[in-house]
């Protein structure tokens, strides 16, 4: 993985950039030497890619979400995985509490549905022996 210091370093342009806490999207993108439109879409395909927003409502990028966004463009663009395939391979980075979170409700979820479809099943049983 790269490490922040590479990319305050310099970008694609060989442009040095300061040590900050948080970056601009315009920023970010311009040290991973990509669009801003591609980072917004990134944040849609990845759900681990989440970085903050200012109160008027700006993307801000910390350096972890800058090494993140580094990644994933390597593992895109030079190693050549999917989009899924980087979901798969980044969706869960160690130390991340998103799984624990999810389950819960993924189970909630799944049972629900396990019991509407029971519901359904025993509604279309009584129809069917009715109409025998």
């Amino acid at each position: 993985m790269l490490e922040m210091h590479d990319a305050q370093k310099t970008n694609q342009q060989g442009r040095i950039f300061p040590e900050k806490l948080f970056y601009k999207i315009g920023e970010a993108s311009e040290i991973a030497g990509l669009e801003s439109y591609v980072l917004r879409y990134w944040e849609t395909e990845f759900s681990f890619l989440k970085p903050r927003k200012s109160r008027s409502g700006q993307r801000i990028y910390t350096v972890e979400d800058i090494n993140l966004v580094l990644t994933i463009k390597r593992m895109l663009y030079e190693e050549k995985y999917t989009i899924d395939g980087v979901r798969r391979k980044l969706g869960n980075p160690p130390g991340s509490s998103q799984t624990q979170q999810a389950s819960p409700s993924v189970a909630d979820e799944s049972s629900s549905a396990q019991k509407t479809l029971s519901q359904v099943r025993e509604k279309l049983r009584e129809m069917l022996q009715r109409l025998s």
